[in-house]
């Protein structure tokens, strides 16, 4: 990926582009990278300004432009054809809404056309300008790909003196998979620091500081989860559905010709197992889970949940093969974008578009309440691989979470469970694991094991939801007994009319 990015900037390049974004919070990597750019050009230098330092890279004229960045853009423009220059401006977008700086920009857009020179600017998070937008060349740089990282990785443990062998510097690799490589560096610092080489016991830190990274961003957040198939009751449909699935990842399924899986999509009432079943996928399938609250991609400033958007997508696919978890999509995409201007809307747009084009290996798993609020665009095929409805569970499922849930917490304990089975028709996943819990605070109040009795009693104290919201779970029904969406259970979805 880098390869092919380092061929698009050598071609910018050459064909004369005169300003061009490199939208990146990596200076010092994007300074590198245009290094190494103009050493594959030839004739061509680099030169690199920031506010504080001022021009550098350029014999005889060191230090010019401090906290003057019209001086910079001024020599820029008297500089003669002969020595074509790459200039990187670090910090000139905090000015360019200055009317001075921004006409400035221009002209030279248009001076340069017809010279050797090219105007880089390296900036992350920017709204440009309105009158600056038809100048500017957009060059997104990915986060580091599995090479890059591993050239990296090679070298400091070189520099240790105690190079990795290729079975830990490819766990290594593929763990930083995500990171940016300063937080690469940081990590191998630390490691230094700690124990003077680099092993597979960074593991546990290039982790940690994924969950950091991620933190950082205010979009995605790093689960760690230990849940297995063993975890829920019930669901068989499904299960086998994910297994498939997850055969589909190998080189073997590309070779058969098959895509690789694009994600489901998983409706149902609360409590029926929909953010467990995504825990799962991920620990069953050795996955790193990214949970995504769409909330937070929406943030106050104009463009601004335009770009955390973009931010989640690259952060996503840097960590591939991994599963993105969509919590509750119907909250966030579930309006219809009058009231906060169509940015909801364009959100939305650049996600399904992603979704549909992606070829990395990044499963999407989404959940939601309630598909009445959901865009029909959401829910055709190509955006998710199937949709399942996870209903309140049967008899024989009941049976088995409440066995699962009393043999979780009291290990040992057998329990006659089909007088409270019987008793719990309607009741969800989490309802029958609260009754559990209910049962067990009786039995511990009293100074005694837990009993049927005490099952019996906490659900009949328990008011599920499919009473107190029947018309609402009613319609999901109706809507899944269409053909919109297949049972996660083995029995058929039960169509309330003939109910």
């Amino acid at each position: 990926m880098t390869e092919q990015w380092a061929q698009h900037l050598d071609l910018l390049i050459r064909a004369g582009t005169p300003l061009i974004w490199i939208r990146s919070h990596e200076e010092e990597r994007v300074e590198s990278l245009l290094g190494q750019a103009a050493e594959r050009l030839p004739g061509r230098r680099l030169a690199c300004w920031d506010f504080v330092s001022g021009l550098s890279g350029v014999l005889g004229s060191e230090g010019l432009g401090s906290r003057q960045p019209m001086a910079v853009l001024q020599w820029l423009q008297d500089l003669d054809g002969n020595s074509p220059t790459l200039l990187l401006l670090k910090d000139v977008h905090r000015f360019c809404d200055d009317a001075g700086i921004a006409r400035m920009l221009r002209n030279l857009t248009s001076l340069l056309r017809g010279r050797s020179h090219t105007l880089v600017l390296g900036c992350g998070s920017w709204t440009p300008p309105a009158d600056l937008e038809e100048a500017l060349t957009l060059l997104d740089l990915p986060l580091p790909q599995e090479k890059e990282l591993m050239t990296l990785l090679g070298n400091i443990s070189k520099a240790t003196g105690s190079p990795l062998n290729s079975e830990v510097l490819e766990e290594l690799t593929h763990a930083c998979c995500g990171l940016s490589e300063s937080r690469v560096r940081h990590v191998a610092a630390k490691a230094l620091a700690q124990r003077g080489e680099l092993s597979r016991q960074d593991l546990a830190d290039v982790l940690e500081e994924k969950r950091l990274a991620l933190a950082r961003s205010e979009v995605l957040e790093f689960c760690r989860t230990d849940a297995t198939p063993a975890d829920i009751g019930g669901l068989e449909s499904l299960k086998q559905w994910l297994e498939q699935r997850h055969r589909a990842f190998s080189d073997e399924a590309r070779r058969f010709g098959l895509p690789l899986p694009r994600g489901v999509l998983l409706v149902g009432p609360q409590g029926t197992g929909k953010s467990l079943t995504a825990r799962v996928i991920a620990h069953s399938w050795s996955m790193p889970l990214l949970r995504l609250d769409v909330g937070r991609l929406f943030a106050g400033l104009v463009g601004a949940s335009e770009a955390r958007t973009r931010e989640m997508i690259q952060r996503a696919e840097a960590m591939a093969p991994c599963v993105l978890w969509i919590d509750e999509i119907d909250k966030g995409f579930g309006s219809d974008g009058r009231s906060d201007g169509g940015t909801s809307q364009r959100v939305l747009a650049t996600v399904l578009t992603w979704m549909a084009e992606k070829t990395s290996p990044v499963f999407v798993v989404a959940t939601a309440n309630g598909v009445d609020r959901l865009p029909a665009e959401l829910l055709r095929k190509g955006r998710f691989d199937e949709i399942f409805l996870l209903d309140m569970p049967a008899r024989s499922e009941r049976q088995s979470i409440m066995n699962l849930h009393i043999s979780r917490r009291r290990p040992g304990l057998s329990l006659p469970v089909d007088t409270v089975v019987d008793r719990t028709d309607g009741y969800s996943g989490a309802e029958l694991e609260q009754t559990v819990i209910e049962a067990m605070h009786l039995a511990f109040a009293e100074g005694r094991e837990l009993a049927e009795a005490d099952l019996i009693q906490a659900a009949a104290q328990l008011v599920p939801l499919s009473r107190t919201a029947k018309e609402q779970l009613e319609g999901l029904k109706q809507w899944a007994s269409s053909g919109r969406a297949r049972p996660a259970s083995l029995r058929l979805v039960t169509n309330p009319d003939r109910a």
